[in-house]
């Protein structure tokens, strides 16, 4: 069969999808995209189970690179890859698209005019196979899916979106993107953990400096934007601990995240209380170790302890 055969049908999009050890979850994304995308690309950080041999085998193309951030690898992946679509898309492993989005873009993309050159979808958000409604969960608005040369991703160390550097976007209607990880719980502390340590880099850099922010989302609208300020400018500000606690009252109590029942509770006090106490914890003990010992020491530590060089 052709090339023009096999993609006969199919939307005109370059999906990118960044992977590491993702056995479990990359089977399930490729299989969901492959019938209505034209071109899979893999960006695989040397994965040591079968994530690499699945994805080949279901006509993925597979590009390997050392992972950094995923900022960074991302951007990597997107000059490694060369889309030539007219759209590309932005998938992780864990995500795919409820069925009837493929129908939704095919009659939306034709009719978008020029200065639509992005679409944002509404992400909904499955923790322990219970999907998450309340607590300000949903939907989650993020730009996924952009014309070809449109966008590109902010570089940071952790939060990191796509953004337009023309046109702007529109929001898909009728259709979800799925992040439903599955994966123990055991994993996804770890991985959290981990997202601490690097939201507490980022915290860190808007006192120290520790590297150039990438500032371009103030140019940018739509929730991101709005996010952001909220973080920066108004969570930011509140005293340490205090805030996390606030910012879970707020969630579970006043954005009704009770309402999510038993799975609920865990997911609300893991993800909106848990998480941000540890940043702080993190970010409190950071500031102690510039004071005693200097930026430089605390920069040789992250690099030493964390495998972040910044």
């Amino acid at each position: 069969m052709s090339v023009n055969a096999a993609n006969a049908g199919k939307l005109p999009i370059t999906v990118v999808i960044l992977a590491f050890n993702e056995e479990i979850h990359i089977e399930r994304c490729l299989t969901r995209l492959a019938p209505w995308v034209e071109r899979i690309v893999v960006i695989d950080s040397f994965s040591r189970d079968r994530t690499v041999e699945i994805a080949r085998a279901l006509g993925a193309e597979v590009l390997q690179h050392p992972f950094k951030n995923h900022s960074d690898q991302f951007r990597w992946g997107l000059q490694a890859a060369a889309p030539t679509t007219p759209w590309v898309m932005r998938v992780d492993s864990d995500e795919y698209f409820e069925d009837n989005v493929s129908d939704l873009l095919r009659s939306l993309l034709p009719t978008l005019p020029d200065e639509i050159a992005g679409v944002t979808v509404k992400r909904k958000f499955i923790f322990r196979e219970r999907w998450i409604k309340h607590g300000r969960y949903y939907p989650t608005l993020l730009l996924r899916l952009w014309r070809n040369g449109a966008g590109d991703i902010e570089q940071r160390w952790m939060d990191e979106h796509i953004i337009l550097n023309r046109g702007r976007a529109i929001l898909l209607e009728g259709g979800d993107l799925v992040d439903h990880n599955l994966n123990s719980l055991d994993s996804w502390i770890a991985k959290h953990n981990r997202y601490a340590t690097l939201a507490m880099v980022d915290y860190l850099n808007r006192e120290h400096r520790l590297f150039d922010e990438d500032e371009r989302i103030g140019a940018t609208q739509g929730a991101a934007k709005r996010n952001r300020f909220l973080k920066n400018s108004v969570y930011a500000r509140l005293p340490l601990y205090a805030r996390a606690l606030a910012l879970y009252l707020y969630r579970y109590v006043f954005r009704l995240g009770f309402l999510d029942g038993r799975v609920g509770l865990v997911f609300h006090f893991m993800h909106g209380f848990w998480l941000f106490m540890l940043i702080d914890a993190k970010l409190d003990e950071a500031r102690d170790f510039i004071e005693r010992d200097g930026v430089e020491a605390f920069k040789r530590n992250l690099r030493q302890v964390h495998r972040i060089d910044l």
